[in-house]
């Protein structure tokens, strides 16, 4: 096994009824200081990949294997569109909620936590709405907020939801530098049905409608996506420099 290596998917099979497969076959590794795009139509399974990858479910037969990490080294960011934003919290408080894992409620209430908590409100611009209610805030602040939560105990791999959904062009400017900087210092993987999330960052794609789909060279790239989709896709700004998963066993 490659010492890079953090998660390995390997011949992942998954259905929710035991009769109809959502996942076929899947397998692909997840490495460190990776910046992996899971591209696929709505339907397709890419949620439920990551769902899979989290731990969250547990696949028919296959394997999601971890390599030097564990659940308390996963930052996620859920989509915008399933997120309550009539939750009553604050956003300090919510971005504290980001620490359950690492520090237990009542073991651990004499830990002083509020230099991370204030560490991501500094660094995602946040004090001015730091004690209001998430209700109160834009779309684009809360994604901030959301990004906050997930990486105040300095995740490994950064997992994103449907990241571009429901989102201005300016935030979603300003969340590609984000993820650019992060990715320094930790992977991440961003499930899409978007194509315009891919970039010039971005060092793997994987296509999947029930099975993930590999090319090996760039120019393969708009055919795997037209047999994804099923229809003819046009990659905006195809030709930026990026390594392409391979086929590998």
């Amino acid at each position: 096994m490659d010492t890079s290596v953090l998660i390995d998917v390997n011949d992942l099979h998954f259905s929710y009824d035991g009769k109809n497969p959502v996942l076929t076959g899947v397998s692909l590794p997840i490495n460190m200081n990776d910046y992996l795009v899971i591209m696929g139509p709505n339907g397709g399974g890419k949620t439920t990949l990551l769902k899979c990858m989290l731990g969250l479910l547990k696949p028919d037969s296959g394997s999601v294997n971890y390599h030097g990490i564990t659940s308390i080294d996963f930052g996620y960011v859920a989509q915008l569109t399933t997120f309550d934003r009539q939750m009553p919290i604050r956003v300090y408080d919510f971005i504290e909620t980001g620490l359950i894992s690492r520090y237990h409620p009542f073991k651990n209430r004499k830990n002083n936590k509020s230099h991370l908590i204030n560490r991501q409100i500094e660094h995602f611009s946040l004090y001015h709405i730091a004690y209001s209610a998430i209700s109160d805030i834009s779309g684009g602040e809360l994604q901030r907020a959301l990004l906050a939560r997930a990486l105040v105990q300095d995740p490994k791999i950064l997992f994103l939801d449907e990241p571009t959904t429901f989102i201005d062009s300016e935030s979603r400017d300003n969340l590609s530098s984000i993820l650019q900087e992060l990715n320094k210092t930790m992977a991440i993987v961003i499930i899409t049905h978007d194509t315009t999330a891919v970039n010039d960052q971005v060092k793997n794609i994987a296509c999947i409608n029930r099975n993930l789909y590999y090319h090996g060279r760039d120019e393969y790239l708009d055919k795997s996506l037209e047999k994804v989709y099923g229809c003819p896709i046009e990659l905006i700004g195809h030709g930026f420099p990026h390594r392409v998963l391979k086929e590998h066993k």
